[in-house]
């Protein structure tokens, strides 16, 4: 079942760590946010392959946006 990844915040998209089709495990980071001056880090939930990834370094996500799907 895929796993969707949203952002908790608004923030800026301040770097891009994994691409569509990465095997990723529990824990990775995916995206890097920024807000605040501050870095957030995305991480995956779970283990799996990273379906799609809906963010580009300098967009800005808002509260609930979409950020990656893990199947």
């Amino acid at each position: 079942m895929a796993e969707e990844i949203r952002a908790e915040m608004v923030a800026n998209v301040w770097k891009v760590v994994a691409s569509a089709g990465d095997t990723v495990s529990e824990g990775d980071t995916l995206v890097i946010l920024e807000s605040m001056k501050m870095e957030i880090p995305v991480i995956a939930e779970a283990d799996g392959v990273v379906k799609q990834l809906a963010v580009n370094e300098g967009d800005v996500v808002q509260d609930g946006d979409l950020i990656a799907v893990i199947d």
